[in-house]
This record gives C-alpha cells, sequence and structure tokens, in this order.
C-alpha cells in the first residue's frame, strides 16, 4: 500500500506534469484501488482528497482534470530550458549587408536559448524588411500570432503598424522591423496545443540575453532614423533607467550609438484608443502621429500638408 511519503512524491510527480503542459493522467484499476485505500488511511491534509473513476479534484496545488481507468500511457519527458547566462557575443561576419544579415539571422535562428524558449510548433522570430532602409522600427517581443510565423509584428498591431507606416507614404517591404526579444515571453503552463493565453513585457534577464542580437541588425541596416515602439524597446536600446514612463520619453530626440532615435507608443497600446472618443484618447493618436511625423521629416521624406493634419 502506498506511503504518505509516496503519495506526497506522487503529488510533486504531478505538479511537475502540468508544469509540463499536461491536462490528464491515466492509471490502472489496481493503482487507483491502492490510491483510494492509501488515501482513506492517510492523515489530513492528504485524506481530503477522494479519488474515482469520474474527474475528481486532488490536491489543489496540482489541479489535474481528470483520473481515469484506462491503460497507462507514455508520459512525455519534462521540458528542460537552459538558464540564459551571460549574452551571446556577436561578430559580425565579412561582406556585404545581405551576407551579414544572412549570416546573423542563421546564428539566432539556432541559438540553443532561443530554440529552447520556443515551444514546439513554433518559431523563433528575426527582423524583416528593407536592409537599405531609412527607418527601423524596434519593439518588445512576438505574441501568438509572430511565433507562429517567425516575423515580428504580423497580428493586429502589426497590421496596424502597416497601416502608419503606408500613412507615412511607405510600403512595410520598404522599412525594416525588429525585436528587442527574439521568442514570445513564457506565460506558465501552455495549452495543450502548445499555445498560450497572454501576452507579458520581457524580463530584464530576456532583454539583456537578446539585446546582441537586435543591436548586430542595426549594425547592419544602419538606418537614419530608429523608431522605438513603446516603453520595452526604450528600455532595451537606451537603458532602463532612464525613463520612467513612456511620456517622459516621447515627444523628444534621443541619440542610439549616433543614430537618431524616436520614442513612440507601441501599435498594441493605440488600438487600446480605437473606438474612444475622449481628448486624451484623441491627443495620444495625434502625438504618435506627431513622432511619425518628425521620423519622416529626419528622414527626408515628402510631407504633404493632408499628412500634416492627420488626427487634428
Amino acid at each position: 500500500m502506498a506511503t504518505r511519503e509516496q503519495l506526497l512524491a506522487l503529488t510533486d510527480e504531478l505538479r511537475r506534469l502540468k508544469t509540463g503542459g499536461q491536462r490528464t493522467v491515466s492509471v490502472t484499476e489496481e493503482a487507483l484501488a491502492q490510491l483510494r485505500a492509501a488515501v482513506s488511511d492517510s492523515e489530513p491534509p492528504v485524506a481530503a482528497a477522494t479519488l474515482s473513476p469520474e474527474p475528481v479534484a486532488l490536491p489543489a496545488a496540482i489541479s489535474v482534470a481528470s483520473v481515469t481507468s484506462a491503460p497507462p500511457a507514455p508520459v512525455a519527458p519534462a521540458r528542460v530550458v537552459p538558464t540564459l547566462g551571460e549574452p551571446p557575443a556577436i561578430v559580425l561576419s565579412e561582406g556585404d549587408k545581405q551576407t551579414r544579415w544572412n549570416a546573423l539571422r542563421e546564428l539566432v535562428l539556432h541559438d540553443k536559448v532561443c530554440r529552447a524558449k520556443v515551444f514546439a510548433g513554433k518559431k523563433v522570430v528575426f527582423g524583416v524588411g528593407s536592409l537599405d532602409s531609412a527607418i527601423m522600427f524596434v519593439g518588445e517581443a512576438p505574441g501568438g500570432d509572430e511565433e507562429e510565423q517567425g516575423e515580428p509584428f504580423v497580428g493586429r498591431a502589426g497590421q496596424l503598424l502597416n497601416r502608419m507606416i503606408k500613412a507615412m507614404g511607405l510600403e512595410r517591404g520598404q522599412v525594416y522591423i525588429g525585436n528587442i526579444l527574439n521568442w514570445r515571453p513564457e506565460m506558465g503552463v501552455r495549452n495543450s496545443d502548445g499555445s498560450q493565453t497572454g501576452n507579458r513585457p520581457p524580463t530584464a534577464a530576456e532583454m539583456a540575453y537578446c539585446l546582441p542580437f537586435i543591436r548586430a541588425q542595426i549594425g547592419i541596416i544602419q538606418p537614419r532614423v530608429l523608431v522605438a515602439l513603446g516603453k520595452t524597446a526604450v528600455d532595451g536600446l537606451l537603458g532602463a533607467d532612464r525613463f520612467k514612463t513612456m511620456g517622459a520619453a516621447r515627444g523628444s530626440w534621443h541619440d542610439y550609438a549616433g543614430t537618431p532615435l524616436r520614442a513612440s507608443y507601441h501599435p498594441s497600446y493605440l488600438l487600446r484608443q480605437e473606438g474612444l472618443t475622449s481628448a486624451s484618447a484623441k491627443k495620444i493618436k495625434r502625438d504618435a502621429w506627431e513622432d511619425l511625423l518628425a521620423v519622416m521629416e529626419r528622414a527626408g521624406l515628402p510631407i504633404s500638408e493632408k499628412q500634416r493634419n492627420y488626427f487634428l
């Protein structure tokens, strides 16, 4: 018969399975009978749990969906993710922009930490666009659509960014778009299909690991103007202690290693203003557009009177 220590070991194992994304466990009739007897003989709090062939609630910390009578099923090994460690040292290869960009892309896509941080069926995300672009946009981290396609800004926020770029008189392929982070930040336990709900900003350690990758991309592209979209991008490129709020960062020019940088709102923040008619929502949209007007002027793009009057 199972002892209390064995039950506690079982609890730990079920917790490990839950962390790895497993939601159900299968046991034999013999094992189920042993567990039922052990639970009935155990002292509280283990005795508080009851077992039956119907869906049950195991100890609250586990919350496995159900225990059913069935032949034992193979259990996938726990997913092992290496610690981030020191940020990689990037030495750009010799050659033209395309050669160097190709080499950097291969390096990032095959980086052991980046690959380990991406769940099965998802992709490491690397920058896209014109290598000769005068304007480079930098966001924070991939979301669900981005980890599916392996390309930054392809979801709703990306669609809005595309419209913003078009309003500037350009196409998406004429600019360069990258992210501070190359994988979607982990929220915890994933769904059975490998997806997750929600997003979170990267941690300082995650940003530090990936910063050499975005810096190397900037070094290859050598844009005339950098646009940091959102506070995370600002923190990554200019330093986390530089500005306390996004409002303090935007509205003026900053310097990134000799390249003019303009901070502006992330498109996902602007999406939250859609449909709002308040004066503050209108001002946020106008402020974002004024940032882009400043970028256009610095990049030498023509600006029409119609463009100047957007969101007024």
